[in-house]
């Protein structure tokens, strides 16, 4: 089968599926403009996914911006330097249950049948192409290049939403749910240790979101602070690209060798972790970040392939100081030097971290705010996770912030802890896009359910129009 062809049966598919119907909202006109049902922040994977599903949900008043030019949204042309994805091939996502739009079929259509059994983990290139295909053939509303400034509520159901950048149509625009599809990053910020961020000056650092100029670091020395697969990715990049060393410092004694993603992919738990009480999602998650994942296998070797890669265990970076031209970093074991420092311990996930957040961050409950986890297993990150609903939707802590976040749904890393691997995960996307797109619906409906209900009752439209010639009564 050919490219041409596949994307001819997606349509058939969808065909078949009735896609594409009248919209069932009703619009809602405002003296400053259009108003959107639904904005969706963030054009990567789950934004994509999101918008396919809200338009089979026939809610087609929607719009997606992203503010990366396009063919470039999400991190995988950006900042992600991972060969190929971690998950395994063989689970689906954004497809939303239709074969057809799967990344085998579209794999298999360029490539044959018989190239899907060798493939052992997906391109990372190649994955960024799918993305790029799905949403040319689905024709999902995109604008790129805009940014979302600032999250302005104005009366419970209705947002402002000041925008900026090249693509933006205007300042505002206005939405009724707000969709934060913002990846990993979207619910906090990337985190570097402040003994770095305060000791060097910013050349000689960068985090791993970060762009790096590998050419400029040809033949020097570098540091990677983590244990990671990221730090791993980043280590063998770096290396490939011309680095003399790359040295990874890990502060465990040895790497950890299990990864808990594993166990939740089969195990019925990212499917229906939205049953457990909070007791027993907390504990889940705080299991889940007492273990993180290891690199893969694959990942491991290809950095510890190369002759300029040194592992350092046990190792935490008890200071950083500049040195010569270059940092000096403190360890347990010594002092090494380096010409360039890059960082890849992880993220903070908390709504006060989001500027786009700020009218209304004080009003979001945390987890800290709705449960007081036990001594032993208690973090202090995960406690600072938005408390959402099982659809993705922030809560609030207080009677006033009720109507101020009507209409948010966050659907980026944040949500981890109240929704399991769901956003940002693609091993969670199958099931969360459906459960996203089936609360925002609800919402709409529910916030509409007095003119739904009085068109109902009113509802007189003659439907059976036979005539007969002759009629027995009582017989």
């Amino acid at each position: 089968m050919s490219l041409e062809a596949l994307n001819e049966r997606v349509q058939q598919d969808l065909a078949y599926l009735a896609y594409g119907g009248a919209d069932w909202v009703r619009p809602v006109y405002h003296p400053e403009g259009h108003v959107y049902d639904a904005v969706i922040i963030g054009g990567g994977q789950s934004g994509l996914g999101a918008a396919f599903g809200l338009l089979r949900e026939r809610i087609s008043n929607i719009l997606v911006i992203d503010e990366n030019p396009v063919g470039f949204e999400g991190p995988w042309q950006t900042y992600a330097r991972m060969v190929t994805l971690r998950t395994p091939k063989h689970l689906t996502s954004i497809d939303l249950g239709i074969p057809s739009l799967t990344f085998r079929s579209w794999w298999e259509a360029q490539h044959g049948p018989q190239s899907w059994e060798q493939v052992d983990k997906i391109p990372r290139g190649e994955w960024m192409n799918y993305l790029r295909w799905y949403r040319q053939l689905l024709r999902l509303p995109v604008a790129n290049e805009v940014q979302l400034d600032l999250i302005e509520p104005l009366t419970p159901g209705l947002h402002r939403l000041h925008i900026s950048g090249p693509g933006a149509p205007r300042d505002t625009v206005l939405a009724r749910k707000v969709i934060l599809a913002t990846g990993i990053q979207g619910g906090g910020e990337w985190h570097i240790p402040p003994m770095i961020t305060e000791r060097l000056p910013g050349h000689l650092y960068a985090h791993t979101s970060e762009p790096i100029d590998f050419h400029h670091l040809r033949g020097k020395r570098v540091a990677v602070l983590g244990g990671g697969a990221s730090a791993f990715d980043n280590a063998n990049h770096a290396l490939s690209e011309g680095v003399a060393e790359a040295h990874v410092f890990v502060r465990r004694e040895v790497l950890p060798s299990v990864n808990p993603i594993r166990q939740m992919e089969v195990s019925g738990m990212i499917e229906r972790f939205h049953t457990l009480s909070d007791a027993e999602k907390y504990a889940v998650i705080a299991h889940f970040f007492k273990f993180n994942q290891p690199p893969t296998n694959d990942t491991f070797e290809r950095a510890a392939s190369w002759p300029g890669f040194e592992l350092h265990l046990g190792s935490p970076w008890l200071g950083v100081e500049p040195w010569g031209e270059g940092a000096r970093v403190t360890t347990p074991h010594g002092q090494y030097d380096f010409d360039f420092l890059i960082i890849s311990t992880g993220l903070l996930s908390d709504p006060a971290l989001r500027p786009e957040l700020r009218l209304v961050a004080d009003h979001i409950a945390r987890w800290q705010d709705r449960y007081a986890a036990a001594s032993e297993i208690r973090n202090v990150l995960l406690d600072a996770h938005p408390y959402l609903s099982t659809g993705f939707a922030l809560q609030s802590k207080d009677e006033t912030g009720a109507g101020m976040l009507h209409g948010l749904f966050v659907f980026n890393y944040s949500a981890l802890a109240s929704c399991g691997l769901s956003a940002s995960a693609i091993s969670g996307t199958k099931n969360a896009v459906p459960r996203l797109v089936t609360a925002v619906a609800d919402q709409l409906f529910l916030d509409d359910k007095e003119h739904i209900l009085s068109q109902f009752f009113a509802y007189d439209q003659e439907e059976f129009v036979g005539r007969w010639s002759k009629v027995v009564n009582g017989s």
